[in-house]
């Protein structure tokens, strides 16, 4: 019966129900993560906190212009109108750029 649309049935393979974005937020508050804005600037860290507006707190955050690491800071509070996206980082950064 499907038309190969998108499958909103969650049957696409996984067993687990189907997660809501605040879900997601929910489960990555402590985990690295990659904030990227508006301005294409990027910023990797320690997801610490986030509220309703998607205003950000981080720890470890490093922040990344154009690929290339620019400044390390302890905390890092991030306006949430400024956020394109929220990503969860695989691992934390290596020098190997």
């Amino acid at each position: 019966m499907s038309t190969g649309g998108a499958d909103k049935s969650g049957s696409g393979g996984g067993a687990a129900p189907v997660k809501t974005p605040s879900d997601f937020l929910k489960s990555i508050r402590g985990r690295p993560v990659v904030v990227k804005l508006n301005s294409g600037v990027d910023y990797r860290g320690i997801l610490a906190c986030l509220d309703g507006y998607m205003n950000i707190a981080m720890e470890q955050t490093e922040e990344y212009v154009n690929g290339q690491l620019k400044n390390k800071y302890g905390d890092a509070f991030i306006r949430g109108n400024n956020v394109l996206y929220i990503s969860t980082s695989k691992r934390p950064p290596t020098d190997g750029a």
